[in-house]
């Protein structure tokens, strides 16, 4: 689970409910059916519209992947494993590693290892490889852009249905009672419209494009352990290479949590 998200979500609810209660206004105007309707329906509308159906059939995973946390290997579990691998593979040769293939779980990392053993050529692993990175992030890029339209149709949205608030204001001039619910309707069009623009739709899509930032680091991080592997890189040269990757705090804490007796170790 994402908490950040539900903690995001939270504050933002929270921050509506509290600043209309300090400013004296009431809760129930929220309740506004037409005003739901038109943003909510409006947005999904306009998605609809902008997008093919293929992506748009992608939109409950893209909210899968905004509340949950991808199950996987950290940076430092991959250091860990490609200095164990180039261990390996010096000592015993790199058809030893084949042993290791159905401990990977990743299809990305399964993919390179697999590669590696056949003997691929490591200009090939890595045209390969990047191909596979820029497909991916196609993918992620078109589902972040469904949220990002999103935020800028519900604001738009937002000022029609005041437009149609005012509308109906405008119909009801000698009744002061419509009046006012007309008028307040109309704002609360454009209140939701905002907190849906804003709050929700663009933090999701930067959430996204967040989340493919960082996947995308790890699979740059394997193709290099395994290009450095191919060349007989030694397992602290992995190690020291791969770390590069990691915040500069990590690197300070022994290069991504291996432990410098284990590399040595290794090495022998």
């Amino acid at each position: 689970m994402d908490k950040s998200s539900f903690i995001g979500i939270f504050f933002g609810i929270c921050t509506l409910v509290l600043g209309m209660l300090l400013k004296g206004s009431s809760l129930e105007v929220l309740l506004n059916p037409a005003a739901i309707v038109i943003i909510v329906l409006g947005t999904f509308a306009c998605v609809f519209i902008a997008f093919p159906f293929e992506d748009i059939k992608r939109i409950p995973k893209l909210f899968r992947v905004l509340f949950s946390n991808r199950k996987g290997m950290t940076q430092q579990d991959i250091i860990e494993q490609f200095v164990d691998y180039a261990s390996i593979s010096r000592r015993d040769g790199m058809l030893a590693l084949e042993g290791k293939i159905d401990e990977i779980k990743d299809p990305f990392f399964k993919q390179a290892i697999r590669m590696m053993i056949d003997g691929q050529d490591p200009d090939y692993i890595r045209h390969s490889l990047h191909e596979r990175i820029d497909a991916m992030q196609e993918r992620h890029a078109s589902g972040a852009a469904i949220f990002s339209q999103a935020g800028t149709y519900s604001p738009s949205l937002g000022v029609l249905g005041a437009v149609l608030g005012l509308i109906a204001a405008l119909g009801n001039l000698d009744d002061i009672t419509m009046l006012g619910e007309s008028i307040a309707a109309a704002f609360v069009a454009t209140l939701l419209g905002i907190f849906f623009g804003y709050v929700l739709w663009h933090p999701f899509a930067n959430k996204l494009k967040r989340k493919s930032t960082r996947e995308v680091l790890q699979q740059h991080m394997i193709i290099e352990g395994t290009v450095a592997i191919i060349g007989g890189s030694s397992p602290r040269s992995v190690e020291e290479y791969l770390s590069v990757y990691l915040e500069e705090k990590e690197q300070q804490r022994g290069k991504g949590g291996v432990r410098r007796d284990d590399v040595a170790e290794a090495e022998i």
